[in-house]
C-alpha cells in the first residue's frame, strides 16, 4: 500500500496519544467552546472495554433469570445506535448459549409492527426499551403499542415483561419506574450512541441472546490497547488515517466489502461513519450492501476497506483487481470471534477520519431538523386534516412526483463525486431487496456512480446527517406508498402509518431546505409490482 502521508503526521504528533488523553485539539485544531464540551462529553466509549467488564456477571445473572422464566423471545425497541449493534450480534454467527430470539424494530412500518404483533407470544415476550435520550419518538410509539398489547393478556404483571436501556435521569428512568419495568439499565451518559456498541446497548441483548460477553469485551480490551500507541501499525489511526486521507483528495466514497459472515456489521459502520462525519459541508460516504462489479465500472471517488477472514479469499481476490484498477485498499484482517475487537477498530478509526477532514466527530448537527419538521407535519394535519406538501405532488401513471432540481443529466461524470440515495419507505417486504441490489448494480454499470440504501425512517438515525450535512453531491430519491392499514398509536391522535409518511415528508422538507437534489414518488397501490416503476424512474433519469 502507498505510504500516507496523513499518517506520518498523525504519528508526529501523537494523535493517539492525545485522543487518550482526551484533549480536544485532537479532533479539531480550534475547537469552540461548544465542540470541546460536547467532545468532553462523548469520550466515554474509550474506557467502555475495560469499565463494562465489572458489569459482565450482573448481565450474565439477568439473561439466565430471563431465560429460567422462559423470556426468550426478545423484542428491541430502538433507533440507530440503540438498536443497529443488536442486529449485528443477532446475524453475526457467534457461539450462543441458548435459544432466545431476538427482533429488532427499528421502524414505524405497519406491516413489520403487524406481523410482529400477530406472532407475539406474551408469555414468552421480553422488550427492550432502548433509547439514549429517553424520548426517541419511534421508540416511544412502540412501547405505547406493545405496552397495550401486553396488557390485554398480562395485565399487572406486564411491567416484568419490560426493560429499559437509557441514560441517567432521561423520562424513560422515570416511566420504567412507573410501569415497573423488570429492569432499568442506566447506561454512561458519556459514551453518544453510535459509539455505544460495547456499552449497556450493546452488551443487554448479547447477554440475552447467549453470547459470550467477556471473551466480546477481551477482544475490544486488545484492540484498545493496540489503537493506544503512536506508531503507524496502530490499527485503528491506520484505517482512520487513510480514510481521511482519501477523502480529502476526493475519494470520499468508502466502499466496504465484507464477507458473508461479518456482512451484518455493514450497517453499523454505515451509521458510525456517515453521522460522524457527514457535517460542515465535508464528509467520508460508507457504501456498504452494494453488489460487486467490474473494476472498471467504480469511478475514481472511491476508497476501498476490505475486510478480510480466513474463510473469505473473494474479498481479497476483488480488492485486489481494485487495486490493479487504481482504486486505494485498505486491509482489515479479522475473525468472527474479533468481533469486539472490530466494533472498537472502526469507533477508534471514526474519530480519527473525522479529525483528518477537520469535523466534529461526535455531534449530529443537522439530525434534529428532520425531527422537528417532522413534528410540524404532524401538527399541520392535526390542524387541517392534511399534510403540508411543498412543492406540490404532479399525478402520473398512477403513481405521484415532486422534485427539487433531479438530474443526472449533467452531473453524471463519476468525476464529480455524485451518488445516488434510495431512500425507501415502501412497506416492507422481503423481496424488495434483490431488486435494490439490481438496481444499485444497474446505475453503477450505466453512470459510474455510487449508490446507498436506506430504509426510512431508521436511516434518518443513519446516513441522514450526512445527507443533509455532508457534501452536496447526492440524487436523492424517495418513495412512499400508502399502507393498508392503520394501527393507532395509543395516547396520540394518529396511526403508525401517519408516523411514517410525517417522517418522509419531513426529511424531504429537510433536504430541500438543505438545497438537495430531490424527487420523491409516492404510490397508492404498494401491492402493485414495484420492480419495472423503480427501474424506470432511476434508470430514466438520464
Amino acid at each position: 500500500m502507498t505510504p500516507n502521508p496523513l499518517l506520518t503526521t498523525f504519528v508526529d504528533d501523537r494523535r493517539a496519544s492525545r485522543i487518550w488523553a482526551r484533549e480536544p485539539t485532537a479532533f479539531l485544531a480550534k475547537p469552540s467552546p461548544d465542540a470541546v464540551n460536547s467532545i468532553g462529553q462523548r469520550l466515554g466509549w474509550l474506557d467502555a472495554p475495560a469499565g463494562m467488564a465489572e458489569q459482565v456477571a450482573d448481565l450474565t445473572a439477568f439473561a439466565a433469570e430471563a431465560r429460567r422464566d422462559h423470556l426468550t423471545h426478545v423484542y428491541l425497541l430502538g433507533m440507530g445506535g440503540s438498536s443497529l449493534c443488536a442486529e449485528v450480534l443477532r446475524d453475526v454467527p457467534l457461539v450462543r448459549d441458548g435459544e432466545t430470539r431476538l427482533t429488532v424494530l427499528d421502524t414505524t412500518d405497519e406491516r413489520t409492527i403487524r406481523e410482529a404483533t400477530d406472532a407475539l407470544v406474551p408469555t414468552q415476550s421480553l422488550f427492550i426499551v432502548a433509547s439514549k435520550s429517553g424520548g426517541t419518538i419511534e421508540v416511544t410509539s412502540l412501547e405505547r403499542h406493545f405496552w397495550g398489547v401486553m396488557s390485554a393478556t398480562r395485565h399487572e404483571l406486564t411491567g416484568a415483561h419490560f426493560v429499559a436501556i437509557t441514560d441517567p435521569e432521561t423520562s424513560l428512568v422515570a416511566h420504567a419506574a412507573a410501569r415497573q419495568y423488570r429492569r432499568t439499565f442506566v447506561n454512561p451518559a458519556d459514551i453518544g450512541g453510535r459509539y455505544s456498541a460495547l456499552s449497556l446497548f450493546g452488551l443487554v441483548p448479547a447477554a440475552l441472546l447467549g453470547i459470550d460477553i467477556a471473551a466480546l469485551l477481551r477482544s475490544a480490551g486488545t484492540m484498545a490497547r493496540n489503537c493506544q500507541a503512536d506508531r503507524e501499525e496502530n490499527p485503528g489511526l491506520a484505517l482512520g488515517a487513510f480514510l481521511a486521507h482519501h477523502a480529502s483528495a476526493g475519494r470520499d466514497k468508502m466502499t466496504v466489502i465484507l464477507p458473508p459472515s461479518l456482512e451484518p456489521l455493514g450497517a453499523w459502520i454505515e451509521q458510525l461513519v456517515a453521522e460522524s462525519t457527514g457535517k460542515n459541508g465535508r464528509g467520508i460516504l460508507p457504501v456498504v450492501g452494494e453488489p460487486i462489479g467490474m473494476p472498471n465500472e467504480y469511478g475514481k471517488d472511491r476508497a476501498i476497506v476490505s475486510v478480510v477472514t480466513p474463510d473469505s479469499a473473494w474479498t481479497e481476490t476483488t480488492a485486489a483487481r481494485l487495486e490493479q484498477r487504481g482504486h486505494p485498499v485498505f486491509r482489515v484482517q479479522t475473525t468472527v470471534a474479533e468481533l469486539g475487537g472490530e466494533f472498537f477498530r472502526w469507533e477508534f478509526a471514526t474519530a480519527v477520519a473525522g479529525a483528518g477532514i477537520g469535523v466534529n466527530p461526535f455531534d449530529e448537527p443537522n439530525v434534529k431538523d428532520a425531527k422537528m419538521r417532522t413534528q410540524a407535519q404532524l401538527d399541520a394535519r392535526r390542524a387541517t386534516g392534511i399534510f403540508k406538501l411543498d412543492p406540490p405532488f404532479e399525478a402520473g401513471e398512477g403513481y405521484q412526483r415532486r422534485e427539487s432540481r433531479p438530474s443526472l443529466e449533467s452531473n453524471d461524470d463519476p468525476q464529480t463525486g455524485r451518488y445516488v440515495a434510495i431512500l425507501d419507505y415502501f412497506p416492507a417486504e422481503a423481496r424488495r431487496r434483490d431488486v435494490i441490489e439490481r438496481l444499485r448494480a444497474a446505475i453503477r454499470r450505466r453512470t459510474g456512480l455510487a449508490t446507498t440504501y436506506g430504509v426510512g425512517p431508521r436511516y434518518l438515525h443513519s446516513t441522514g446527517q450526512y445527507h443533509k450535512g455532508g457534501p452536496n453531491t447526492g440524487l436523492f430519491l424517495l418513495f412512499t406508498a400508502a399502507d393498508a392499514s392503520g394501527t393507532p398509536i395509543p395516547d396520540t391522535d394518529y396511526t403508525f402509518a401517519t408516523l411514517k409518511h410525517a417522517q418522509a415528508l419531513g426529511d424531504f422538507e429537510a433536504l430541500i431546505a438543505a438545497g438537495r437534489d430531490v424527487i420523491h414518488y409516492h404510490v397508492e397501490n404498494p401491492a402493485a409490482d414495484f420492480s419495472a416503476k423503480f427501474e424506470r424512474v432511476l434508470l430514466g433519469l438520464r
